[in-house]
């Protein structure tokens, strides 16, 4: 009774609670680092000769102890001294556009032979999964080539597709589509000329010469484009698969090739942390299941800096109102029910007013008075990150009211009653005394603030996320930062790879790497900001003393 009456209780309780949610997060990161982590790492390739004469080449994915008694409910015959459990395998033999599918089960006792060849090769495609088999010579021109180390010349084949690829989405990004943007803009001067009617003679003929110029750099641009494509496709690859089928294998459709069989630890090591830089780097592919998260990382990032850059002023304002001007009467407590009444509203009623009142009233309304040209093709009238950002602000913006007025809350009034008595103004006083000391409260909600609205994804998907995008927000072309178009973000990213996924069990890795790379973001963000509200803290100690 005694550590009860003292408090001492609660503050173990409190030290346990603060535990248990430590090792919770720990736990979770682990659980999403381990299951995630391994969809980099270069898997041994078997080869399983089975009973019936078969065989089977591809990566064990997992193992099940299935019990006697179900498989013979099953309709499976089996001796009579089985063991009461026999081990049903789940072999990834990839080759999906060969098989039809990407996974094989193998009960054990269908197995004859396993072996691991250090022949076999992993085919890391741009479509149709992997492809696994035995590399049986290349191909130039359709013509063999002879005389050369095969692993050595694929090696340096594949580096040069590369590089002819890249050059490739260069000129289409760098030329072809400013290009675009360039007829699309000449189309819309030429309209608003006529709608002005001061379509001349002079007008028109200045109009003829630019498309005819704009014509003739688009046809260079798709003279060099044609070159690149026709020398991107020369070399192939021929491949013999699990039934001693051999396919030719454009190399433009290879994105890497290893014998995981003969690699040593520090070979795959090497080959972990490359594949770990393409899929922080790389465009996702088939549906989100395989490839990179690049797009959907910049969107989210994007999304959170904009949010974050509109929220916050929004939020101190409207705090430093309720607390340091607004009467203390009816209405303002009014006010503050109904800020801490909006925390509890759900996201995706937040999603339809921003699709409602930010898409089509703001958006629809801009379009009429500034884009009419473009019309009936909308071009703010439609989901995008601003409106995202925006709607996300507004969920978040309680969050921040609330954190930063109790930061004001704190502030002893003598230190405002001081520098009013010392001759600065209220709005000096505010400025310089006040705001200082309420940063870390500020901070505080904006930490609030980024860890929900990084991992909202329903109202997302009203205002701007789809599944994939052809461009991002940023390039080349004037004003470069692109507000109105829309994006990707690994929150939808993981539930499309987990719900909407075609082949749910081939993208399972991706979508645990996915989810700890989200789960990363969010706690380095918090990390960062309070690291710096403990700076500001430290800073600004001695004033609140």
């Amino acid at each position: 009774m005694g550590a009860l009456r003292g408090g001492r209780i609660w503050i173990w309780l409190s030290a346990m609670a603060g535990s248990v949610s430590i090792l919770a997060l720990l736990g979770i990161l682990l659980l999403l680092a381990g299951q995630g982590m391994r969809y980099f790492w270069p898997h041994g390739v078997y080869q399983f000769e089975l009973r019936d004469g078969q065989t089977v080449i591809g990566e064990r994915y997992a193992r099940y102890d299935v019990p006697l008694q179900q498989l013979r409910e099953a309709g499976i015959k089996l001796p009579q001294d089985a063991p009461p459990s026999l081990p049903r395998y789940l072999v990834k033999t990839g080759n999906r556009d060969f098989n039809g599918q990407d996974f094989l089960t193998l009960l054990g006792s269908d197995i004859l032979h396993t072996r691991k060849p250090a022949e076999l090769m992993v085919l890391e495609r741009r479509h149709n999964g992997n492809a696994y088999g035995y590399l049986d010579g290349l191909l130039e021109n359709g013509q063999p080539l002879l005389g050369r180390d095969a692993r050595q010349a694929l090696r340096q084949r594949i580096a040069r597709v590369h590089q002819l690829t890249d050059s490739i989405h260069a000129l289409q990004s760098g030329t072809l589509v400013p290009i675009g943007h360039e007829f699309e803009e000449l189309r819309l001067k030429q309209l608003k000329l006529v709608r002005k009617n001061r379509w001349g003679d002079q007008e028109q003929a200045q109009s003829r010469a630019e498309h005819i110029q704009l014509e003739k750099r688009y046809l260079e641009a798709r003279e060099r484009l044609a070159m690149l494509e026709l020398e991107q496709k020369r070399d192939s690859l021929v491949l013999r698969d699990m039934r001693g089928e051999r396919h030719v294998i454009p190399l433009y459709k290879v994105l890497d090739a290893w014998y995981p069989n003969a690699m040593t630890t520090t070979d795959k090591l090497r080959h972990w942390g490359g594949q770990v830089v393409k899929f922080l780097g790389g465009e996702p592919r088939e549906s989100n299941t395989e490839g990179g998260v690049f797009p959907a990382l910049f969107g989210t990032v994007l999304m959170v800096i904009l949010m974050s850059i509109i929220v916050m002023p929004l939020g101190v304002m409207a705090a430093v109102y309720l607390h340091e001007y607004a009467a203390r009467n009816w209405l303002t407590r009014l006010v503050r029910v109904a800020v801490i009444n909006l925390a509890g509203v759900p996201s995706i009623v937040y999603g339809m007013f921003g699709l409602g009142f930010f898409v089509y009233v703001i958006g629809g309304t801009l379009d009429q008075l500034f884009y009419a040209g473009a019309l009936p093709n909308p071009t703010w009238g439609t989901p995008g990150v601003l409106w995202a950002s925006l709607t996300l602000a507004l969920l978040t913006l309680p969050v921040v009211i609330v954190s930063t007025e109790e930061g004001l809350a704190r502030i002893p009034d003598a230190l405002r009653h001081g520098s009013l008595a010392l001759g600065a103004t209220r709005a000096e006083t505010l400025w310089r005394v006040v705001l200082p000391l309420a940063a870390p409260a500020m901070l505080t909600g904006l930490i609030l603030a980024i860890a929900r609205a990084a991992g909202e994804t329903a109202p997302l998907m009203l205002v701007g996320v789809v599944k994939s995008v052809p461009e991002l927000p940023v390039d080349g072309v004037f004003p470069y930062l692109h507000l109105d178009r829309k994006f990707m973000h690994l929150g939808f990213q993981i539930y499309d790879g987990a719900l909407q996924s075609p082949n749910v069990e081939a993208a399972r890795p991706l979508v645990f790497a996915t989810a700890f790379l989200l789960v990363t973001l969010v706690v380095g963000l918090n990390l960062a900001a309070m690291s710096l509200r403990h700076y500001l803290r430290e800073k600004y100690r001695a004033l609140s003393l």
